[in-house]
């Protein structure tokens, strides 16, 4: 990529968002500008162009109000290979402690120079509050248990560079479906693309009433599994949880972990898919996490390119 410009082509005309808050409502062509784009950056970084200055003058803040590791550490890296500044927000030791609302916080670091907001906050809809707020762009890092967007273009992306188009593919979504924002995030995506989605898990953290989203619900994994294409695995999120959704995780395991004998009894050619972290023994086995089926650190090398393709679209539309 001698040409950075040049190779990544112009803003893609579908493109008119200065937020990513979540991908309910995109449309397929802008979810596939993203996925382009994304690619574009992958395959400049795979190559060992470790920067693509694009956002040179830009500052990217990370306002995080929850623990994270691969979302947080890879918005900060795609916006560093993108030669943007960066900026670390702490919750713990910032102003909160002393009464400040978050409105007033990102309000002030915007005033600083930040030009990019990236915010994961536990309640959902704060993106969203920030981005009625600020002038400076938002994206969602994940808002409570409603959206992750960044992460369902990940998993969307890997699932399109293993099996090519996603139309007509059956993407089964197991686990703690209640709590999921990547759940959600896939769902929308997905569908989005023409995939068939399935939510499956325990009763307790499965209602019928996903179907009003267009989806299959079931809560047996062993009888959907002969016909699922990508099996995304999702981590039971007790700290959600007012109560225990299953007598115990053992019971849970042998339910709907995806281990040898239930691989034997699928598709021959499934990806398995975990947005991490990983509770090895819970929803998978290490044999599964690490075998040739699974694309678990494929979905983390993504992270960064969809992150960086994010960052560059938003920052590259104009305020009205």
């Amino acid at each position: 990529m001698t040409d950075n410009a040049v190779e990544l082509g112009p803003l893609p005309t579908c493109w008119r968002r200065r937020h990513l808050l979540g991908l309910e409502g995109l449309t397929a062509e802008e979810i596939t500008a993203i996925l382009d784009k994304a690619e574009i950056f992958k395959g400049a970084l795979v190559s060992g162009k470790r920067r693509v200055p694009l956002l040179t003058g830009v500052t990217s803040c990370n306002l995080f109000f929850e623990n994270s590791t691969r979302t947080r550490t890879s918005f900060s890296l795609a916006a560093r290979r993108l030669g943007a500044d960066t900026i670390d927000f702490s919750a713990a030791t910032s102003s909160l402690s002393k009464g400040e609302t978050v409105i007033d916080t990102a309000k002030n670091i915007e005033a600083m120079g930040a030009d990019v907001m990236v915010v994961r906050h536990r309640t959902p809809g704060t993106p969203h509050l920030l981005a009625q707020n600020l002038n400076c762009c938002v994206i969602n890092a994940g808002d409570g248990p409603h959206e992750h967007p960044t992460q369902g273009l990940l998993d969307i992306l890997t699932i399109r560079q293993r099996r090519g188009s996603l139309s007509g593919l059956t993407v089964a979504l197991v686990g703690d479906i209640a709590h999921s924002r990547t759940a959600r995030s896939n769902i929308w995506g997905l569908k989005a693309l023409g995939a068939n989605v399935i939510v499956c898990g325990p009763s307790t953290l499965v209602s019928p009433r996903w179907a009003e989203l267009g989806v299959e619900y079931t809560y047996s994994l062993d009888e959907i599994l002969p016909r699922v294409d990508v099996l995304n695995l999702l981590r039971i999120q007790f700290e959600r949880q007012a109560t225990r959704p299953f007598p115990s995780v053992r019971e849970y395991a042998h339910l709907y972990a995806m281990d040898r004998g239930r691989l034997a009894r699928a598709k021959s050619d499934i990806l398995i898919l975990a947005p991490g972290p990983i509770n090895r023994g819970v929803e998978v086995t290490p044999d599964v996490a690490d075998g040739p089926h699974s694309a678990i650190l494929e979905q983390v090398t993504n992270g960064v390119a969809v992150r960086m393709a994010v960052l560059w679209l938003v920052a590259s539309v104009s305020p009205n």
